[in-house]
């Protein structure tokens, strides 16, 4: 396999990771909103298992989230600079 190939699978990989994990946390939110919902009507035990997934499960998925996105921000602006660097030379 060449070098190519590899980064290009790699890349197929994190993008697809980064894509659940986004939907995840999506879910997430709705699923949050949903047990606000019910805890307003008196039940409380869908925002009970948010509280109790919301430490080992949600805060690591929101913490890759926005990493992910800070990481893509600084590597769009490392290129963009990178190339009007080489546009000036």
């Amino acid at each position: 396999m060449t070098k190519q190939k590899s980064e290009s699978k790699l890349r197929v990989i994190i993008d697809n990771f980064l894509l659940i994990n986004l939907f995840v946390v999506i879910f997430f939110a709705i699923f949050f909103i949903f047990a606000v919902i019910m805890q307003i009507n008196g039940v409380f035990i869908f925002l009970n298992i948010f509280q109790n997934l919301w430490n080992p499960l949600i805060t690591p998925l929101i913490t890759i989230l926005i990493v992910s996105a800070v990481v893509n921000g600084i590597n769009s602006w490392w290129r963009r600079k990178w190339l009007s660097q080489e546009e000036d030379i």
